[in-house]
């Protein structure tokens, strides 16, 4: 079920990875080190966003590059992290729910771009598409994982 919604702009801490998908783990290690070591942008009260600029399976490995976010407002502080201040845009989005595993989430993706935005007659906005993580492999089962598909939209 695709919905479409207005997103709120959401200010985020970020940090990117640049490179192999496989290597995103150390980007994710990072942040969660640099949200626990500061208290900002706590997981519990705070949204948790993903940013792929690119399809992975489509995309040479060393081109590949994803933002890990979480929902946080003011000054990012200087960090050994590499953790810093950015802004998802708000507006026009198609939003579909994702269950299970990380790993089969182009699934959802694909049918987004090859299925319903055809037929939908909607026109993407010149950014990419984007997640918001609902819950985290530590809190349930994998095949219990949510995570929201944004599709920005003109």
């Amino acid at each position: 079920n695709v919905e479409i919604i207005e997103f709120a702009e959401a200010p985020v801490a970020l940090v990117e990875q640049q490179g192999p998908r496989r290597q995103l783990f150390e980007a994710v290690g990072k942040f969660i080190a640099w949200r626990k070591e500061t208290g900002l942008s706590p997981v519990k009260t705070s949204k948790t966003f993903g940013i792929p600029y690119s399809d992975p399976n489509t995309t040479a490995p060393e081109a590949f590059r994803f933002d890990l976010c979480g929902s946080f407002s003011g000054e990012v502080p200087p960090n050994v992290y590499g953790v810093k201040a950015g802004v998802i845009p708000g507006g026009r989005c198609a939003v579909i729910r994702h269950q299970g595993s990380h790993d089969k989430i182009d699934q959802s993706i694909y049918y987004l771009y090859r299925s319903w935005l055809p037929e939908s007659g909607a026109e993407l906005r010149d950014y990419p598409c984007f997640f918001q993580y609902l819950n985290f492999i530590h809190e349930v089962d994998e095949c219990d994982l949510l995570t929201d598909i944004y599709l920005p939209l003109k």
